[in-house]
């Protein structure tokens, strides 16, 4: 393949989209969003501003430590694997000439009936390279994983799930408690409906259930029960709350979806665009992007609750007396030292049990 001189994405481009971008986006966010609406009239705007402060602290936090893990785990990987890229031998420039002088291994494959020369298969070293720029040389050994792709992921994946949580973007689903919650219904019109004991305590009416239905017309709502008369009925009707399981929760705007995936999208391209620069190979990228993700969904899920119920907010301050250190038999940082007072042994020694 050839070496193309232009990337389409340079290194100045791929910082820009993952780190100094990013930085700005999470910085307006957090000055235009939050607290939100959940601020109690009266508040100190002093409160108001610590709050803003703290969730830009740790936005940036969040960021810094994705990026940070790619690029460990990436350079990691090429200094110890490494890879000759698709356009290694157009930077290399091979003096085919010279090939029995640089043979390492590989096949030795007699053509014809001349004595041993040398064809595809077989290995030489990178002294056969005409190349004098040896960092271009270098770089074009180093192509397992792609740097392009972790570096953009862990930026721009990170940015998504931060818009994600601000924004309250997220699949709806049904909490796991309303499926066992008898007030929870998924009939198709709960509130038409209403579901009650066969029969009342104290009630000298059989358990057999009798079908009736209001006498206001207005409210047509069928009742089974054995209830003496209609006003009782109508006052049962009204004292159960029958909540629709299908009100528990809605899908976002879209326009709303489509602006936390925007920077998924364009760390797509930019992986996609190592293919076609003929920089990396496919399993470069995809074990790039992975690096990458794994990374932002880590550095997000470290310091920040979960989208789905987490209501937007990152995990507060560490409390003071554990800010470097909890020690063995600390569940959390964020509780605070308690005195303990000694309690003396409760044992039969002591007459205690």
């Amino acid at each position: 393949y050839p070496h193309k001189l232009h990337e389409t994405v340079t290194p100045a481009i791929l910082f820009l989209c993952n780190s100094i971008l990013p930085i700005i986006i999470i910085l307006i966010v957090t000055l235009v969003f939050v607290p939100g609406r959940t601020v109690p009239r009266g508040t100190p705007r002093k409160l108001v501003w610590m709050r803003k402060l703290w969730e830009l602290h740790i936005g940036w936090l969040g960021i810094a430590l994705s990026l940070f893990l790619s690029w460990f785990v990436t350079n990691g990987l090429k200094n110890l694997e490494g890879r000759p890229r698709p356009d290694m031998l157009s930077r290399c420039k091979p003096d085919l000439s010279k090939v029995e002088d640089f043979y390492v291994g590989g096949y030795r494959l007699p053509v014809g009936s001349s004595s041993n020369q040398y064809t595809f298969g077989h290995m030489v070293n990178s002294s056969i390279c005409t190349e004098t720029d040896t960092s271009l040389l270098y770089d074009g050994f180093r192509s397992f994983p792609s740097g392009h792709s972790s570096s953009a992921a862990a930026g721009l994946v990170y940015l998504s799930l931060f818009l994600a949580s601000k924004f309250a973007v997220m699949i709806p689903y049904l909490s796991p408690s309303a499926f066992n919650d008898p007030q929870t219904s998924f009939d198709a019109f709960p509130s038409r409906t209403i579901t009650v004991p066969t029969a009342l305590p104290g009630s000298s009416l059989g358990s057999k259930p009798e079908t009736t239905r209001l006498a206001n017309a207005d409210d047509n709502i069928e009742l089974i029960a054995p209830y003496p008369t209609a006003a009782d009925k109508r006052e049962r009707a009204h004292e159960r709350i029958v909540i629709a399981a299908r009100l528990q929760a809605a899908s976002p705007p879209l326009y709303l979806l489509l602006l936390t995936l925007l920077p998924t999208f364009t760390a797509i391209f930019i992986a996609a665009s190592r293919w076609f620069d003929f920089r990396h190979h496919s399993t470069d990228i995809l074990t790039g992007f992975t690096i990458g993700t794994v990374s932002a969904i880590f550095s997000f899920r470290y310091y920040h609750l979960p989208i789905s119920y987490g209501g937007g907010w990152a995990w507060g301050p560490r409390s003071t007396d554990k800010a470097l250190w909890a020690g063995v038999g600390s569940y959390s940082y964020a509780t605070d030292n308690e005195p303990r007072a000694y309690s003396p042994p409760r044992d039969l020694e002591s007459g205690m049990r």
